[in-house]
């Protein structure tokens, strides 16, 4: 039976570590560390994700500055917005909201963000740094899988590391995260032949394409580390499910993160993490 890593024990963890690092650094500098959330339209989602995002705030003693925006706001409203808030010297770290209103250029308005209030590492500034292996900030939902990997005792040098998907949120930046701690890494996408054989190799491999329960035992290495990145709902019942057959790979792997309660736990943490990083570097005395 697989060790289960615990993502909600894991994040518990480092929040408590980060709140009390917050009380310390709120003593010193007579301020605490702050996040803005910009929110444009009504999509539910992420509507809920904002709510979750305002709550670990609290949480942790951080101040929480949250701006609802209409789904009809124009692009020089928003940039303007974003611009006030780069000078805002309460405001540490600066979040959008994505997905975006379709007449609103997303890439200029990540561009907007100041890099040293780029919590989400998004900014091409600090995309760079991270390929080079000098950053302040690493996207959440990867840094995340990092800190479940390295608070679950899971070696990663040489081991052979498996990346399925290759977007710039997870899968790009979750391979050059394996990389630096000297895995062996190899990145599989839609056009991987044989992409079960490419899977079996892995004694860690990180599962990140969107598609409920996907991943059966025939992808799975006995003895693997399986982290499971997707958050789907499943046709037949309409649960929560990941990307991973998890009754089908739980017997044959070695450590399995579940869905809930795994790689999802995490994201926000690491944007907490991120943030106090930001006010460490803005305001620290």
């Amino acid at each position: 039976m697989a060790k289960l890593i615990d993502g909600k024990a894991i994040a518990a963890e480092i929040r408590a570590e980060i709140a009390a690092e917050a009380r310390e650094f709120q003593e010193k500098n007579g301020v605490a560390p702050g996040l803005a959330v910009i929110i444009v339209g009504e999509n539910p989602a992420s509507q809920v994700y904002v709510r979750n995002k305002h709550r670990a705030c609290e949480e942790v003693g951080f101040r929480s500055f949250g701006y609802e925006l209409p789904a009809d706001t124009d692009e020089e409203a928003l940039l303007a917005l974003i611009d006030k808030l780069n000078h805002d010297k309460a405001v540490h770290g600066i979040l959008v909201q994505l997905p975006l209103p379709a007449h609103l250029d997303e890439e200029k308005v990540l561009l907007a963000i100041s890099p040293e209030k780029d919590v989400d590492a998004f900014h091409p500034y600090n995309v760079g740094r991270i390929l080079i292996g000098n950053y302040d900030f690493l996207p959440c939902t990867p840094a995340g899988v990092m800190e479940l990997l390295a608070r679950s005792g899971i070696e990663i040098a040489g081991k052979e590391c498996v990346v399925v998907g290759r977007s710039n949120i997870v899968g790009k930046p979750q391979a050059l995260l394996l990389l630096e701690k000297n895995g062996t890494v190899t990145v599989c996408h839609s056009r991987t032949k044989d992409l079960a054989a490419v899977c079996r190799r892995a004694d860690i491999l990180v599962c990140a394409i969107g598609k409920p329960e996907f991943f059966t035992a025939e992808y799975v290495k006995k003895g693997a580390v399986v982290i499971d990145v997707g958050m789907n709902r499943r046709p037949a019942d309409g649960k929560l499910c990941g990307d991973v057959d998890f009754a089908a790979v739980e017997p044959i792997a070695a450590a399995i993160t579940p869905v809930p309660g795994g790689v999802g736990p995490m994201t926000i943490t690491m944007l907490l993490k991120n943030t106090f990083t930001a006010a460490r570097k803005q305001g620290a005395k």
